[in-house]
């Protein structure tokens, strides 16, 4: 019977420490990590962890929404596990389902965990809609204002600079002149 550990982070800026040290607290042998959204399909580590569990492992996990998609993709889960003979063990949620109560609890706050990420999406995207509606555009500020695009078609029609040099003189990078201008590098 080995504990095999998972965890997972959203950005790269973000780390898995606090999370692995939870796993080895517990006495994780294995501990596979990935670094992606929530939401995306595929989780290689996930898979791999999953590829590596036998019966009578216990796969664990410091909370639901570390592992899982949907409510749908926790139920699918746990029940492939087991019928595998693998038990879930999520750590902050305190649930086993090795036990009735504890598959209870995981059908409950597997479906709390997906309910809380539908209004984080839904308060974004009225978040985003009101700022357009304001005017505001959300993404990075131009590098280059209108002002500079239009030196920069003055110097190009001018024949007289390289496009290095006049991205240069215009303060931006050969990219982002090129992207100004409409055209492809």
């Amino acid at each position: 019977m080995a504990r095999i550990g998972y965890a997972r982070v959203s950005t790269r800026e973000q780390k898995t420490d606090s999370q692995v040290d939870e796993l080895r607290a517990d006495g994780c042998e294995r501990i596979y990590r990935d670094v992606c959204t929530g939401k995306l399909a595929e989780r290689p580590e996930l898979d791999m962890a999953l590829a590596f569990l036998r019966e009578g492992d216990i796969f664990v996990i410091t909370r639901l929404s570390r592992a899982m998609r949907s409510v749908k993709h926790m139920i699918e889960l746990a029940e492939d596990l087991k019928t595998r003979g693998v038990a879930l063990r999520v750590l902050k949620q305190d649930i086993d389902t090795t036990t009735a109560t504890g598959r209870m609890v995981f059908t409950f706050l597997a479906a709390i965990d997906e309910w809380q990420r539908e209004l984080i999406v839904e308060g974004t995207l009225e978040g985003l809609a009101a700022a357009r509606a304001r005017g505001r555009s959300g993404g990075r500020p131009r590098k280059l204002s209108d002002r500079g695009v239009m030196r920069a078609q003055e110097l190009v029609a001018a024949r007289q600079l390289t496009m290095t040099e006049i991205a240069r003189t215009v303060g931006c990078s050969r990219a982002t002149l090129y992207r100004s201008l409409g055209q492809g590098d």
